[in-house]
């Protein structure tokens, strides 16, 4: 138990280091570029791609596929100290983390080898890239990154857990649940970019807050007190 959460709590700390890299190099590179914007020609989105595969590939695999992998061992840490005290909202966090990094993988997998593919083609066929890329585009959106409501269900249901089993601070569940719900509004399509910035830097901070509390809190202690809440509430109810 103790080892698990302590893994729990570097894992956290790595998807915060994940987002920091993901924005930095969208904010330096991408976004000055104007990449992926449907307002650019898709030609000239392939030709960006192909010009910047290296950089490219390394982002994709970062942001979606070590952010899933690690967000695996988040998820069990989690519902490790969930489970005793609010089984069901642990388990439905947990089917939801799982699914979230099965797409954030599947994300990745499929942009870089998408690029690769794309760049292949753009250097005997720029329009038939660009067509490529559009394609690609949607793809990836679709699996990953076109909005964040699987990710802001799962935050949701980890913090009413903590809520409900008092095993992490008040002030992080509270935040978290703001943070989520601006990922389950990027489902709008009017509140998409919003909503997902905001989940996007939120998930930053409850991150880091997490992690750190993770690993210098003891979890048994944090488990005993959840179960001794949760039967002093049984037994008033009676």
């Amino acid at each position: 138990m103790k080892n698990l959460q302590k893994l729990g709590g570097l894992a956290a700390l790595i998807e915060a280091l994940t987002f920091i890299f993901g924005f930095t190099l969208f904010f330096t590179l991408i976004a000055s570029a104007n990449y992926a914007s449907l307002e650019l020609d898709p030609l000239q989105n392939a030709a960006f791609l192909a010009e910047n595969q290296g950089i490219m590939y390394l982002w994709n695999f970062v942001i979606y596929i070590v952010f899933g992998i690690v967000l695996v061992f988040l998820t069990l840490a989690l519902h490790e100290r969930f489970k005793v005290a609010a089984p069901g909202l642990s388990q439905a966090a947990a089917v939801f983390g799982f699914i979230w990094s099965g797409l954030v993988i599947a994300s990745g997998m499929v942009a870089n080898i998408g690029a690769t593919v794309i760049t292949q083609i753009y250097e005997k066929d720029p329009v038939q890239a660009g067509s490529s890329w559009l394609s690609l585009h949607f793809v990836t959106d679709g699996l990953g990154g076109g909005n964040e409501i699987v990710g802001g269900i799962w935050v949701l249901l980890l913090s009413m857990a903590a809520l409900k089993t008092h095993t992490l601070p008040r002030l992080l569940s509270t935040f978290g649940l703001v943070v989520s719900l601006a990922g389950i509004f990027s489902m709008i399509p009017a509140l998409g970019e919003v909503g997902g910035a905001i989940f996007g830097l939120g998930l930053i901070v409850w991150f880091i807050y997490l992690g750190i509390v993770m690993l210098v809190s003891d979890p048994l202690k944090a488990v005993e007190k959840a179960a001794r809440f949760e039967g002093n509430r049984t037994t008033r109810a009676i």
